[in-house]
């Protein structure tokens, strides 16, 4: 049988509303329990936690295809009720995914069970069990180049370009009442995505510099890492929310060792590091590699105190609902005074 596009994209993926049900009495119950019910519960107490601290600044950290399963409501919400105060991602969810959908198209129910040649004739990506428009993708390919035409020819921080998409969205209309990037551009938290080429950004990059070979738009990583080392330094304590790991997990680790050095090469107390940490993942530790290692691994590293921390190894589409809920429901964010890293970059450049 020959399908059609239509025939596959029909069933639009729904974003899950962490505030339509309160999953406190479900967790509490899991510290009863044992294996990875309890490492669940007890990093929601560690969140938590940290919504409590007024001196900690929490970074939650965003790596595999999580909103194209359905978790951009989670992270939308976590931003508009100050649960969270800067972000940092793989380019994927924040380009290919959010800014994606919020230029208005979806992602849709698919299968893995599926003839892939046949979705390639078609123009239809999968990821996993999920079907995406490559044609759509490719007019948010084009979209990023219209921004980057746009600016002054210089290099910019991944978070300077983002808070442009979120000025682009403002002005041409987003076109979802959820959008990550827009939601961080009203409320003023900083984005980071650390290899911004690796999606769609990537292509509308290239782009733009091949039609403007000698006065282009760059990225420049490293006032990326300078600018959240200035968040980590502006911050008495600070905590982490790890949803994956890989390049995120290590960047925003590595933010406590870089504010180490002082611009004159002097060393400033060394012991300090991230005093709260959770990390959800399915990745082993057992082969070296970031992804999996522990975060009693970081601490060797002079990364993460070990008082306030927990891995969780879940899969992200089911605890990642349940964590937030947890703390959205416990209602400790109503205390929280916003931030607004963004409003410093302005202010300092």
């Amino acid at each position: 049988m020959k399908y059609t596009k239509k025939d596959l994209l029909k069933k639009e993926i729904q974003h899950i509303d962490i505030s339509s049900f309160n999953c406190v009495p479900l967790i509490e119950s899991f510290h009863q329990m044992a294996f990875q019910s309890r490492n669940l519960a007890n990093a929601c107490k560690i969140y938590d936690r940290m919504l409590q601290d007024k001196d900690c600044t929490i970074f939650l950290c965003l790596a595999g295809s999580l909103f194209s399963a359905g978790l951009k409501k989670i992270v939308h919400t976590m931003i508009s009720n100050n649960m969270v105060d800067g972000i940092i991602s793989t380019g994927a969810i924040i380009v290919d995914m959010d800014f994606f959908e919020a230029l208005g198209f979806k992602h849709y129910f698919g299968t893995p069970f599926v003839n892939d040649d046949e979705l390639r004739r078609l123009h239809i990506d999968r990821i996993y069990d999920t079907f995406i428009d490559e044609d759509e993708l490719r007019i948010c390919d084009h979209t990023v180049k219209i921004i980057a035409d746009s600016l002054k020819p210089q290099p910019y921080s991944s978070r300077e370009f983002i808070t442009e998409m979120g000025r682009y969205l403002d002005i041409q209309g987003c076109k979802v009442n959820d959008s990550v990037i827009y939601a961080a551009h009203q409320h003023q938290v900083p984005i980071f995505v650390p290899a911004f080429s690796d999606c769609s950004a990537g292509f509308g990059l290239l782009d733009h510099q091949r039609q403007h070979p000698k006065d282009h738009v760059t990225i420049d990583s490293a006032r990326d890492f300078r600018e959240l080392i200035d968040i980590v330094l502006k911050s008495k304590e600070t905590g982490i929310v790890m949803v994956g790991g890989g390049v995120p997990k290590n960047f925003v680790q590595d933010a406590v060792l870089g504010g180490e050095v002082t611009e004159t090469g002097e060393l400033r107390d060394p012991t300090r590091m991230h005093k709260y940490a959770i990390q959800i993942t399915l990745a082993s530790e057992y082969d070296g590699a970031l992804s999996g290692s522990t975060l009693k691994e970081a601490s060797s590293w002079g990364k993460v105190d070990q008082t306030y921390e927990q891995m969780v190894f879940c899969e992200a589409t089911i605890a990642m609902p349940l964590l937030a809920s947890y703390v959205y429901h416990k209602g400790n964010w109503k205390k929280r005074k916003a931030k607004k890293f963004n409003q410093y970059f302005i202010k300092n450049h």
